[in-house]
């Protein structure tokens, strides 16, 4: 066994899971996104968290990479002004005195082996090529020329408030190979929990850590020895067939790339070989716009997880729901109770049962519950929103409803 993989790789795959279990537990609602993150660091590849400002992205990015022990980290928050100097290394001043051009690398994206780019859309004009070149191959040309820098980036974690506006950054957004879409919180109990937290004294949190020869080990040795057996590449070719019908056509480059997510993943989970409950995490992989994600995740489901799609389907009646009770705002009371009496009520009720029968009947196959988990939060959400806007409970009375 190699020396970057003390313990063996199955002790590096147990520490990233336990990682992973301890910030779900302190980041609500985020189960997904840092399973995701780590799936996407441990493939070498890049990630966009794409959401409104607020919802923890830039603190969850820096938890994360605070659990590798020994990285060199670097971070920044890009404007349309920002030099590439800035990022890649300042002029030496010292040296310019001296009549020598030099910049300084230490500390700089030239040097990191995670970063973390805030608002990568915004990016200067200036800045796009290194940038894009820093991504794509991991050097960086000096700006006094010579021979380019090889930097020792493993991946990088970006995030945005909004996609991209215009060619030049698209280029860019075309190159972060998982887009993972993050929103405020929707359960409100976790969001109960989550005001509780800013007045309580918080506790020393569990801090598991791994180190970066061991997560190096991974990417560069025990993630591309998982096998990808004759059935997982069937599934792809059979997936990238029924997106091509619904005219979502993603590129060769970025359908290879996820391959060694898929191994990736599996990897994680502590398998030695790509299966079916490894393919979700396309569902990052293979949009362009946020719109066409339940389009993915659909088609993704009907191949792998038929309980999960049955899951989506109730969640296209919750958001109906939900949508009625926004129409009817400003009616009155005994309008709105009717509602809740007629339709609402049972609908909810109905779907939350059936999504427990579903969890259950998934978990006990071995597959994937994210979906029907993300569903069953939804479902919580709309039904808070029922006791209290239409029945006019307060929120502590409908906390104890739900």
């Amino acid at each position: 066994m190699n020396a970057g993989d003390a313990g063996g790789a199955g002790d590096t795959a147990g520490t990233l899971r336990a990682i992973r279990d301890e910030l779900s537990d302190r980041f609500y609602e985020r189960a997904d996104v840092i399973r995701t993150l780590m799936v996407t660091l441990l493939a070498g590849q890049h990630s966009l968290l794409l959401g409104p400002p607020g919802t923890a992205k830039s603190e969850l990015a820096r938890e994360l990479t605070a659990r590798i022990d020994g990285a060199s980290y670097w971070e920044i928050l890009l404007s349309k002004f920002t030099a590439p100097t800035r990022m890649f290394g300042p002029v030496d001043v010292a040296a310019l005195t001296r009549g020598e051009y030099r910049q300084i690398y230490d500390g700089r994206a030239t040097t990191a082996d995670i970063a973390f780019i805030d608002e990568i859309f915004k990016c200067s004009t200036a800045a796009l090529n290194e940038t894009l070149g820093y991504l794509n191959e991991r050097i960086y040309h000096p700006e006094s020329g010579g021979e380019p820098v090889h930097c020792p980036l493993i991946g990088a974690i970006t995030a945005s408030n909004e996609l991209p506006a215009g060619e030049d950054t698209a280029a860019i957004y075309d190159r972060l190979l998982v887009r993972i879409e993050v929103g405020y919180l929707a359960d409100p109990t976790h969001f109960a929990a989550l005001v509780r937290s800013a007045v309580r004294r918080p506790e020393a949190p569990v801090r598991t850590t791994v180190t970066l020869a061991e997560l190096r080990y991974a990417v560069e040795e025990s993630v591309p020895a998982v096998d990808v057996p004759d059935p997982i590449v069937d599934a792809i070719c059979a997936l990238r067939a029924a997106l091509r019908r619904k005219e979502l056509i993603a590129s060769d480059r970025r359908w290879r790339q996820a391959v060694g997510l898929l191994q990736a993943s599996a990897y994680l989970d502590g398998r030695p070989a790509v299966t079916d409950a490894d393919l979700p995490v396309l569902g990052h992989v293979l949009w362009d716009s946020p719109a066409q994600r339940p389009t993915v995740e659909r088609e993704l489901l009907q191949l792998v997880n038929p309980d999960a799609k049955e899951a989506l389907d109730l969640a296209d009646t919750i958001d109906e729901l939900e949508s009625q009770l926004d129409a009817m705002a400003g009616q009155s009371r005994e309008a709105l109770s009717e509602w809740v009496i007629k339709k609402a009520h049972n609908k909810l009720a109905t779907a939350g049962r059936r999504l427990e029968e579903l969890r259950t009947e998934a978990a006990g196959a071995g597959r994937s519950t994210t979906a029907i988990d993300r569903v069953a939060v939804r479902r919580r959400a709309v039904r808070a929103r029922v006791l209290t806007e239409a029945l006019g409970m307060d929120e502590s009375t409908a906390r104890s409803q739900l």
